[in-house]
Order: C-alpha cells, then structure tokens, then sequence
C-alpha cells in the first residue's frame, strides 16, 4: 500500500469536514474516516495516525482511495447497498406451508426440511431450492 499519495482538501471542505467532526451526529467508523482525512491534510505520518485513531493502515490507505475516486462525499458516506431479491414470492412460501401442514409422506412421522424442498419442487412451485431457504420461509411464517 503506497503511502507517498498527500491528500489536500479545500477550505470548504475542510471547515465541512471540522464540522461534521465537531457535531458527532455520525457513527463511529464515518467519524475515525473523516478524522484521518484532516489529518492527512494537515500532513500526519500514516504512523501518527495509527497510534492517534487505532487503525490499520489499511484503513488509512481506504480513506486516501475513497478520497481520490469519490471526493468527499465517498468518504463521509456508505454507497447503499443493493437487496437481494427473495427466494421466495409470498404465493410460492404460502404453498410450502400448506404442504408443511400436511400429513408427512409415507414411511416418515413429520417433514423434514430436504422432504418439504423436495416435494415443491416436484410439485412444480419453484424450480431449485436449498432446505435452508425453506427452514427460513418457515421460521418467518410461525
């Protein structure tokens, strides 16, 4: 990780910055980020910083990258993050219930995760699914 890059910020960014620290309105980890960035502009060792903050320098090296790609912004917030879409509509959890509230097929006393994954999709409501995703329509559903 090189730590020869020098980052200076500008003046309105700076008092942004002093701000934003002063108020404390933020969570920690955005607070440590936006500590290391005045002190990166006023020209602290990674060293000193480390010591100052309890960082790693990787840390140190993330705010310098977060700062060259996306500016200020970038360092003081998290981009969101994207949802993943759910395994299974409320319609294709509704029939795996009804088939849970059945009696147990033949040779076995009650439905196993691995039975109840199978038989939807013999049953032809999802075309793959993993017990797991069954254990967890059913825990939300009881």
């Amino acid at each position: 990780m090189p730590t020869s890059v020098s980052i200076h910020v500008s003046d309105d960014e700076r008092a942004h910055l002093q701000t934003f620290v002063h108020r404390g309105r933020a969570n920690a980890r955005t607070l440590t980020r936006a500590h290391i960035l005045l002190k990166l502009d006023a020209d602290w060792s990674d060293t000193a910083i480390r010591e100052a903050f309890s960082v790693g320098a990787t840390t140190i090296w993330r705010v310098r990258q977060r700062y060259a790609t996306g500016g200020l912004e970038a360092v003081l917030y998290d981009k969101a993050q994207t949802r993943r879409r759910a395994a299974l509509s409320g319609e294709q959890i509704a029939h795996v219930v009804a088939i849970a509230c059945t009696a147990a097929p033949a040779g076995h006393d009650h439905w196993t995760l691995r039975l109840l994954a199978a038989k939807a999709v013999e049953l032809g409501y999802v075309g793959h699914i993993s017990p797991e995703t069954i254990r967890h329509a059913l825990k939300k559903t009881s």
